[in-house]
């Protein structure tokens, strides 16, 4: 029997609560006689840390049977008062203080480093692929802090939260920075069981997760970051040592910087109560409709992401005009906020079922949490709505495209949008599928195109380009199946379309 079946079927109909509790109680029973089953296997020097992530996978486990539908009311969503969100001009306009060592000393950065690069084609964690003149995501950050502990002489540490998939590999890596001036640390973000879709039983049988073991475990999503970052120990230290706000946010994404004028309107805020959330949200492009959004609910600020929205209302959700904003993820967070609602057992974030199916054809759920659902358990939370800059993520090799182009300049470790481009927005990149990996996307470009004006490109198809190659304005090339396009050194195209076997036409 399906357990899965019966149990949604029980939660479905109106049938006595009783009934369904029987139920609830029996799934929580065989998945804890499980969980000690695999705990069992646990070798000594592992039991300790597996024990905790096992009890925080239980505590997931039992509020996933409690909840029932999607976990927001559409009726009680309002848009957010003026002053909950900020504009980022207003923040810019207060300055910098006379001191800004004395903000930047109270600063630990984290950078949230559990993802492999594998969308890309790579292997191993994603913050070691080359973005721009062979540095990798994790050198740009290192020199981005290491410039502002240079310039005001400040000790401003990097903490990077790896998953059991990064761990290793980027422990590797940090021995070429032991001379830079920043403290790197590091901490593992929780091991959870995979369940199946069927029994709602792990699929692990031990605690390896090597060989035929690997696809039986995940990473619980970033929303881990508060219990982790307290259990390592990290959080105790760091408030010994005077710091005060922890500065979040995904280490693919290039905009996010460490910004002076947000840090210190956090530390001197000007009605003299503290901000213990700082969310940055920007404006939704088209591009953007399934970005989580900032809204109203219950008196509090909440975030709201598109898997939790009513089947009815998505469309409504992802309207440009409706919900103007979306989260970035670059986050600002209070270090003492942490610590009190982690050991009240008070943060409250929304359960994301995320269905996979294994390689061998098993269907799996993992139960995932996000950081940025925690916004309503702190108190005095804001948002900023900050300019698209500090938005510049690399999912794709289009985005890639981008940060490797002269659409960009580098600067101790920050892109700034160059100033020759006339105007703000950045272009709209699409490469087909033969871009798709990072080396086969490398091969195709003898050099980085001049992208200075270029406003839309569409590549499809068996595509290379030459050295010294131009694109402006609306740029689309379609080499058929079959077909090769060769765009030749120096060409220059300006709306066009190329087809078929190399046959330029005016777009």
């Amino acid at each position: 029997m399906s357990f899965a079946k019966d149990f949604s079927k029980a939660m479905s109909q109106a049938g006595t609560s009783q009934f369904q509790e029987a139920i609830r109680q029996e799934l929580e029973y065989s998945m804890k006689v499980e969980l000690d089953k695999i705990l069992g296997t646990a070798p000594q020097n592992e039991l300790e840390h597996t024990k905790k992530d096992l009890e925080g996978f239980k505590k997931l486990f039992h509020r996933f049977l409690q909840e029932k539908g999607p976990s927001v009311d559409w009726g009680k969503i309002q848009r957010p008062p003026e002053d909950s969100i900020q504009p980022y001009e207003k923040i810019k306009a207060r300055g910098l203080p006379d001191s800004v060592a004395s903000v930047l000393n109270k600063l630990v950065v984290v950078k949230l480093n559990g993802g492999l690069g594998t969308s890309m084609g790579c292997k191993g964690p994603k913050s070691l692929i080359g973005v721009r003149n062979e540095n990798t995501f994790l050198d740009l950050t290192v020199q981005q802090i290491e410039h502002l502990n240079k310039t005001y002489n400040t000790d401003v540490p990097l903490v990077l939260m790896n998953s059991f998939n990064t761990d290793e590999d980027t422990k590797k890596i940090l021995q070429k920075y032991s001379h830079s001036r920043v403290k790197i640390y590091t901490f593992n973000q929780s091991r959870y069981p995979r369940i199946n879709k069927e029994s709602l039983l792990p699929v692990a049988k031990d605690v390896s997760y090597s060989g035929e073991n690997a696809e039986a475990w995940y990473p619980p999503g970033h929303g881990d970051i508060y219990a982790s970052f307290y259990n390592s120990g990290l959080l105790d230290n760091f408030i010994g040592e005077g710091k005060e706000y922890i500065f979040v946010s995904n280490i693919d994404n290039l905009g996010a910087t460490v910004d002076l004028y947000i840090l210190n309107h956090l530390m001197n805020s000007p009605n003299g109560k503290r901000c213990e959330f700082v969310m940055e949200v920007t404006n939704k492009t088209r591009a953007d409709v399934k970005g989580g959004t900032l809204t109203q609910y219950e008196n509090k600020l909440r975030l709201v992401e598109i898997a939790q929205v009513p089947k009815p209302h998505v469309d409504e959700f992802k309207s440009v005009s409706k919900f103007k904003i979306f989260n970035t993820n670059n986050l600002w967070i209070s270090l003492s906020a942490i610590k009190r609602l982690q050991e009240q057992n008070a943060i409250d974030m929304e359960i994301i079922v995320n269905p996979k199916t294994l390689d061998g054809g098993l269907n799996v759920i993992q139960l995932e949490t996000a950081v940025g659902a925690a916004i309503k358990s702190f108190e005095n939370s804001l948002g900023i709505n900050v300019p698209r800059s500090r938005f510049l993520p690399v999912k794709t090799t289009s985005d890639l495209l981008l940060v490797m182009s002269n659409l960009y300049s580098l600067n101790a470790g920050s892109l700034t949008m160059s100033e020759k481009r006339e105007f703000p927005t950045v272009p709209l990149v699409k490469l087909g599928s033969s871009f798709t990996k990072v080396q086969d996307y490398l091969k195709r470009f003898e050099s980085i195109p001049d992208m200075l004006e270029l406003d839309h490109l569409t590549v499809s198809g068996d595509v290379t380009f030459g050295k010294n190659v131009a694109l402006k304005g609306t740029v689309i090339i379609i080499a058929n199946h079959g077909d090769r396009i060769d765009i030749p050194p120096g060409a220059v195209l300006e709306n066009k379309i190329v087809s078929g076997n190399l046959r330029i036409l005016d777009h």
